[in-house]
This record gives C-alpha cells, sequence and structure tokens, in this order.
C-alpha cells in the first residue's frame, strides 16, 4: 500500500494544521523541461474530480475516493516514461504534501466550473487555478477546456475566457493547453460532444487562433478517423486526449498508436483510461501508455 494509514493521517494532519505547507512543497519542488529528451511527453490527467466528473464506466462515483484515487496516481507517477500529471489545486496540493512531484511536470486545470448536466454547463468558468496562481505554485502550465457549441451562448464567455487565460500564461512563458471539443446543446438540454473529423477540424482552427499569442499554445485532441486530416488544421503541438474507455481499451489504445505517428502528435493526457482499467492493475495500464509514447 502506498498509502498506509500513517501517511494517509499525516496528510490530513498537514491540511488541518500546516497549510502553508502547500506553499513550501511547491517551492522545493525539483522542475524539469516539459518535453523528455525523446520529444515527448506523457501525463496522467486527474483534474475530474473537480467537476463532479466521477464516473467511469458504469461506475458513477469510481473518482469519489480521494486515498484510493491518491494511491491510484501515486503507483502511475512511479511507472518509467510517466512525465507528469494534470490536476485542479486539491489534487495537485495533495501530491505534493506527499512527495510525488519531483521531476514531474504539473500543470493546472483552469476551468472547473461546467458541471455536468448544469443549466449553465457550457459557460464553462475558471474556478480554479488562473495563470497568476499557477506561475505563483511553480506549475509547468495551465490546461482549460473549450466546448464549442454554436446553440449555447455560455459558449462566448468560455471562449473569451480562454483567449485571455492564454494571454497570461503567454506572459509567464508558461503552457496553455487548449482541449478543444465540438458540443450541442440538445432539446432536452443535455450536452453532445462530436467526434466527427469536420466538427473537430472548426474547434481546432478556432483554439489554435485564441488570445494574442499562440507561442505557448499547446492542443489537447480527441482521437477520432482520419487523425491525419483533422491535425492538417493546425502547426501548434498537440496531445492526445485520453477520456472514458468504457469497455473498449483495446481499442483505445489502438487509436492512441496511430496517432502518435502524425508529426504534429507530442505525446498523451490520459486519466480515467489508465487509473481505472478494467482488470485493476494500474501499472500495467500506465506502463502500455507510456512504452506507446516513448518505446
Amino acid at each position: 500500500m502506498l498509502i498506509d494509514e500513517r501517511r494517509y493521517l499525516e496528510l490530513l494532519e498537514a491540511r488541518a494544521r500546516s497549510p502553508e505547507r502547500i506553499a513550501a512543497a511547491a517551492s522545493a519542488r525539483k522542475r524539469r523541461p516539459f518535453l523528455a529528451d525523446d520529444g515527448r511527453v506523457c501525463i496522467i490527467a486527474a483534474d475530474h474530480p473537480a467537476r463532479a466528473a466521477l464516473k467511469v464506466g458504469s461506475d458513477a462515483l469510481a473518482m469519489a475516493n480521494r486515498r484510493d484515487l491518491l494511491e491510484r496516481l501515486l503507483v502511475a507517477l512511479q511507472q518509467p516514461g510517466v512525465d507528469g500529471v494534470l490536476a485542479a489545486p486539491d489534487v495537485m496540493e495533495d501530491l505534493l504534501l506527499l512527495g510525488a512531484l519531483d521531476q514531474r511536470i504539473a500543470i493546472g486545470s483552469l476551468n472547473r466550473g461546467g458541471l455536468p448536466g448544469a443549466v449553465w454547463e457550457l459557460d464553462d468558468r475558471f474556478t480554479a487555478y488562473d495563470p497568476v496562481s499557477v506561475k505563483r505554485a511553480g506549475l509547468d502550465g495551465g490546461k482549460m477546456l473549450l466546448r464549442l457549441a454554436l446553440n449555447d451562448a455560455g459558449t462566448l464567455p468560455t471562449l473569451e475566457s480562454c483567449a485571455r487565460a492564454i494571454d497570461g500564461l503567454a506572459e509567464q512563458r508558461l503552457l496553455a493547453m487548449v482541449e478543444p471539443l465540438p458540443a450541442t446543446r440538445e432539446a432536452d438540454g443535455t450536452v453532445r460532444i462530436s467526434k466527427e473529423p469536420d466538427d473537430l477540424i472548426k474547434v481546432i482552427s478556432v483554439a489554435s487562433g485564441l488570445g494574442n499569442t499562440s507561442a505557448y499554445t499547446w492542443l489537447k485532441v480527441h482521437v477520432t478517423q482520419d487523425m491525419e486530416r483533422v491535425l492538417s488544421a493546425t502547426t501548434l503541438p498537440t496531445l492526445l486526449l485520453g477520456g472514458d474507455p468504457g469497455n473498449r481499451p483495446a481499442e483505445v489504445f489502438d487509436g492512441w498508436r496511430r496517432a502518435l505517428r502524425l508529426p504534429q502528435v507530442r505525446g498523451l493526457v490520459a486519466g480515467r483510461a489508465l487509473l481505472y482499467p478494467p482488470d485493476g492493475n494500474v501499472a500495467a495500464a500506465v506502463a502500455a501508455a507510456a512504452e506507446l509514447v516513448h518505446g
């Protein structure tokens, strides 16, 4: 067990009695270049709980147990070829207190206000990190989700907020990771995400042009059919999106394998597919993904 009872209680005690230890741990964290020597990067995503996106497969609360999630993250971060983590402040700070982020990339998640099923879901407010706090925490960049729905007015303030966040991160010379997704607000109020190549091309084109400069912008893109044509829409460095694999992990891994051959693709950002594999073997799933990226 990576987090035994003593270690877990020490984490809780630090949270209650010594909150200043978080800033101290962030300041002392040993940094590294964003890309590995081979020009690739494999990042574990764990920003889902801050959006109440706790579902994996048929388990609606799979990611709800924080101690279990942290243990899975520690297993993942110990695997060769895993370069870092993407998280909201609470999970990131738990990992800092656990001493898990030395020589690891740390990307802070910015907009977590677009809660699934909310009437304001596509007005995706920036309720977590912002560019100033990303810099202050010594992180390597910030990630934002941009769901473009032309039939929902909430998209507009999100679009503008993403542009300003890109500006702020660029001023600090920090990476801005943008995840553009084509979305539609259905008649019943639900939000549907499209993986059609033509739809992805349009949102990639919009995301690539956001902000005063694209110098520090990277994209995080769904794997779909015809990825070569999809990624011909941009010259920006691109990371592949993991997502919830459901009951088809082999298909997901095969899609990553093919897309990683494209010249724009620099690596992978995956969470649920690796942290909650169907067979429960986190180490094996993460090792297999890291091998795809760096092998």
